[in-house]
């Protein structure tokens, strides 16, 4: 049996001022976003600010319920309204960022294993690559594409690739 190795690569910024303008007005407004979650039960609030080929940027906020698992994350809230208003238009690049208990999180919070794979289909179906912009006061991680966190996702156009 070969040994196979997946390896991806990571940047990291010690703070928002090492990011280009881009990157850091969209990872503000996930910030700004997590005044808007509802999180009565876990108080981990979750902000996320999606970047369309468009110009826009729709923000998301995890929402969530007493029926667990009822709720949705942030990252899919912002996913969903985008491909909702603009079913033509790319997404290109997500931020996210979390409070817990009013204050910022102190580690950059990463998708969950649901929102990696609705983030891959968004990249599958423009066939382009997005950028995930994860983050904390202290510390900001970007991959270049969401392969790079779901290397070995569900992907029905892998076939169309080869």
């Amino acid at each position: 049996m070969d040994e196979k190795k997946i390896e991806i690569t990571v940047y990291e910024a010690s703070g928002i001022n090492e990011l280009t303008g881009e990157e850091a007005a969209l990872f503000e407004k996930a910030a700004d976003a997590t005044c808007r979650s509802y999180a009565p039960y876990s108080q981990f609030h979750v902000g996320a600010a999606v970047l369309l080929d468009n110009g826009e940027i729709i923000c998301g906020s995890n929402q969530e319920n007493a029926a667990y698992p009822s709720g949705l994350c942030a990252e899919r809230v912002a996913l969903f309204y985008a491909m909702s208003k603009f079913p033509h238009a790319a997404v290109c690049a997500i931020a996210i960022h979390a409070t817990v208990n009013g204050k910022p999180h102190p580690d950059p919070v990463y998708p969950c294993g649901a929102c990696r794979q609705v983030l891959l289909e968004c990249e599958n179906r423009s066939r382009q690559p997005i950028k995930v912009i994860m983050g904390s006061a202290q510390k900001i991680q970007i991959v270049h594409s969401v392969s790079d966190l779901l290397p070995l996702g569900f992907d029905k156009f892998k076939d169309l690739k080869n």
